[in-house]
């Protein structure tokens, strides 16, 4: 009897002490970035996410048991002009008075090489949903690991820019995402 209870107090122990480690990996919001890049009448137009946020459990010696989460506040995108940015959230473009968060979901992580991941996962934007596989590099200093990455994805499955907007020869379908997500506490690659 004895010896259950010493076990189930070790066993409380390590669940705490993992999840006290879990919790120490924090995005760093005010050195990380999220950037879409669009074309408009064939010239790129950059724009960005001011507010996002990220829940992280990943330990690069299990890439397979992590767990990646990000959602980006949809009412803080800025193209550089109070016009466009007010246009934007609009229900044409991302509706923000319906879906005020994009969020994204991993269901997979893999090592592909020494620092370089692929995370397959939902990206879920305006209620709707797509697969998507992302490259991501880490690269370390001090105690802050930086992850980047970027990938391609088509407006128009999402809805964004509906109606007279759909017209590929104004705004083009392809968007490319790219991102930069500096965190800590991750555990040295």
């Amino acid at each position: 009897m004895f010896q259950k209870i010493i076990s189930s107090g070790l066993l409380v122990l390590f669940a705490a002490s993992t999840h006290m480690a879990m919790a120490e990996q924090k995005l760093q919001a005010a050195q990380s970035d999220i950037v879409f890049v669009s074309k408009q009448m064939g010239v790129p137009v950059e724009g960005r996410f001011k507010a996002f946020d990220a829940q992280i459990n990943f330990d690069p010696a299990k890439p397979a048991a992590a767990k990646i989460a990000f959602s980006v506040d949809m009412t803080s995108a800025t193209l550089g002009s109070k016009e466009t940015d007010a246009e934007l959230l609009k229900p044409d473009w991302f509706n923000t008075a319906k879906f005020a968060k994009a969020n994204f979901q991993s269901t997979a992580v893999k090592n592909t090489g020494p620092g370089k991941y692929e995370v397959s996962g939902k990206l879920s934007i305006k209620g709707l949903g797509q697969d998507i596989i992302v490259p991501v590099s880490l690269t370390q200093t001090g105690g802050l690991t930086t992850a980047v990455g970027a990938f391609a994805l088509k407006r128009l499955p999402f809805k964004i820019g509906d109606n007279e907007w759909s017209d590929t020869s104004m705004v083009a379908d392809d968007v490319q995402v790219k991102f930069k997500f500096v965190l800590s506490g991750v555990a040295k690659l």
